[in-house]
């Protein structure tokens, strides 16, 4: 477990922390991401997605507002069970809601309205119902709410454990989380606010697990990758759960694997990552992380690289690093990790047009020996404070191997993807999508739009 250094205590806020002056002048040695120039493969996969309507029962506030008031999609998880039924998860103003599907995307029940809950943090579908990563009410100095998860069987609540409270010193203002599930246990990893002790007023992260019943279980951490700007996790049948984190003190992408993220974490990538710069590289702040069947993993980001990296001489404790970006826009970029402790050390970048900005990047599996990754590209960006606006020019998919080659070309495509993608055992992907062209135009401010409707995407292999 990590310690909070910092001297400053502070909310976190959905807003730019700029770098001193001097951070983005220093120079550094360049760090290593190589750029694939591999063309796509001759025979043409079939990349077009199908899609049913499900119709809400609430109002769906399908916008939120991230660092710079940058527009975001307010998340939504789909989550398959053992027996290929789906689950899907989005907020509305009663609460979380959980939408039961079959396995074609049609709805099949009622929804399960999670009463007290804000946010969805994660989803695990079971045969019997759901376990929901989930913010409650809680009492504290900061007034904010607690992380909790929370077990449905058969449309009754059968626990809702606080991961946070007065005992640990945190809260859980916002999750920006992961809940994962290995058949006997889950993991649970998220954002967490020092609220007393030795974090006081720091913000960090915290993985914790919880057993089937809902009990409290050893290992993880209380206090891991200060700040945390991002966050993945991937369960695993024995050990630690491996996990990723964006920490803009140490300004990069980390291997959090068992560790809580101390100062010796494996670099996947160097990022420029003070809030508001690296924010926006996993959508949302949460992450994929796809494992393949010879145990590697594969995960995808909006990335402005590293020209140059360094250790901060004005920080003290030796922790901090400085990095300058490489370009002024985010590109598509692809990183490999050899096992669930070590990564490759460089990234595969997928596009490089100067002036276009990509956001909300995805990955998830391809059959057996591929992966599948998502985009929105906007052109004529304009860049401020690390965030951009400009023309939304599309949803793109394109495949590429477990080497980052080029598999197809670019598709663009009409159905969205906002949030968690689930994969069926015959490994077609599925989501739950608001039915919407999104605009960057301009920050998001006021209230978000709502929709009643979301489209459920299928897509075979």
């Amino acid at each position: 477990m990590t310690t909070a250094r910092r001297i400053t205590r502070h909310r976190r806020v959905r807003a730019a922390r700029k770098p001193a002056i001097g951070v983005l002048a220093a120079a550094g040695v360049a760090v290593g991401a190589w750029y694939a120039t591999a063309g796509a493969a001759t025979t043409a996969p079939n990349l077009a997605p199908t899609s049913t309507t499900v119709t809400l029962a609430a109002k769906f506030p399908y916008l939120s507002a991230g660092y710079n008031n940058t527009r975001e999609w307010t998340r939504t998880t789909t989550a398959v069970a053992p027996n290929g039924t789906l689950r899907v998860a989005w907020p509305a103003a009663d609460g979380v809601h959980v939408t039961p599907l079959t396995a074609a995307g049609k709805r099949s029940g009622a929804d399960t309205v999670v009463k007290g809950t804000k946010e969805v943090g994660g989803l695990v579908a079971h045969n019997d119902g759901f376990a929901l990563l989930t913010r409650v009410a809680d009492t504290n100095k900061w007034k904010e709410t607690a992380a909790a998860v929370v077990r449905y069987t058969n449309g009754r609540q059968t626990f809702r454990t606080k991961l946070t409270g007065t005992a640990s010193h945190d809260t859980a203002p916002l999750l920006d989380g992961q809940l994962t599930w290995n058949g006997s246990k889950y993991g649970a990893y998220f954002v967490v606010h020092g609220a007393g002790g030795f974090a006081d007023g720091h913000f960090g992260d915290k993985l914790s697990y919880v057993s089937a019943k809902g009990a409290k279980l050893s290992g993880g951490w209380s206090w891991g990758c200060s700040h945390n700007e991002g966050i993945a996790l991937h369960a695993e049948t024995t050990g630690a759960f491996t996990s990723l984190c964006f920490d803009d003190w140490r300004s990069g992408l980390f291997v959090s694997t068992g560790i809580g993220a101390p100062d010796t974490a494996p670099v996947v990538q160097r990022e420029q990552c003070w809030a508001g710069y690296c924010g926006g590289t996993f959508p949302s702040r949460t992450g994929d992380l796809v494992k393949s069947a010879t145990g590697r993993y594969a995960t995808a980001f909006a990335s402005r690289g590293a020209a140059s990296a360094k250790k901060n001489p004005a920080d003290t404790s030796g922790r901090g690093w400085t990095v300058k970006p490489r370009t002024s826009t985010h590109q598509v970029a692809v990183a490999f990790m050899k096992n669930r402790n070590s990564a490759l050390g460089r990234a595969v970048y997928l596009t490089s047009a100067a002036g276009t900005e990509n956001t909300n990047v995805h990955v998830a599996p391809y059959g057996k020996d591929r992966l599948l990754v998502s985009w929105e590209s906007m052109k004529g960006a304009k860049c401020a404070s690390g965030t951009c606006t400009g023309t939304f020019t599309g949803t793109h998919l394109r495949l590429v191997d477990w080497n980052g080659k080029a598999q197809s070309a670019d598709k663009v495509v009409n159905a969205r993807i906002t949030g968690d993608i689930a994969v069926l055992k015959d490994g077609t992907l599925t989501w739950a999508y608001a039915p919407v062209t999104p605009t960057y135009a301009k920050p998001l401010t006021g209230a978000s739009p709502t929709t009643t409707t979301l489209k459920v995407a299928r897509l075979k292999p």
